[in-house]
């Protein structure tokens, strides 16, 4: 985890583990530049280029990335331009792209309408996503439930 995560910001959920992350990545920008960075964009350029996002945007989403520790930047040769990569966080958001994906393919398109699809290294197309629990057995959102965190209980107790 880097510095720039953590209790001591404002998040709008603090103990929510889905608010703080779309604190972090949930605007169309940012989601669509991180899955620009999993398709090989690296620089300014390229993801401007493939997104058509207004250099500002681009700019400011490009910088809080990095300082969300989902990209990291280095320097050209040259020194005067950058290129980012994803870090492991970043890297960790794939299974949000690829669930974001699937259900896209599932609820946003018709079935004769035309899309892009994700496949593996071989071509092959990647099994659906469905949560588990640690046994295997399937979980939905009936199934399942958020414990949460009791207000009282973040307070530290004097002995």
């Amino acid at each position: 985890m880097t510095a720039a995560l953590g209790s001591d910001r404002e998040w709008t959920d603090p103990t929510c583990p889905v608010a703080r992350t779309v604190d972090l990545v949930g605007d169309r920008w940012s989601l669509m530049i991180v899955r620009e960075a999993m398709d090989g964009a690296a620089s300014f350029t390229e993801f401007h280029q493939r997104l058509g996002i207004a250099r500002n945007i681009l700019t400011d989403r490009l910088r809080r990335l990095v300082e969300h520790g989902i990209l990291t930047t280095s320097a050209t040769s040259g020194g005067k331009r950058h290129t980012y990569a994803l870090t492991e966080a970043g890297q960790d958001l794939f299974t949000v792209v690829v669930a974001l994906r699937q259900w896209g393919e599932r609820h946003a398109f018709t079935d004769d309408e035309p899309r892009s699809t994700l496949v593996d290294d071989e071509g092959g197309p990647l099994a659906d996503l469905r949560p588990e629990n640690v046994a295997g057995k399937a979980v939905t959102a009936l199934t399942s439930q958020v414990r949460k965190v009791r207000a009282d209980s973040t307070a530290r107790e004097d002995v």
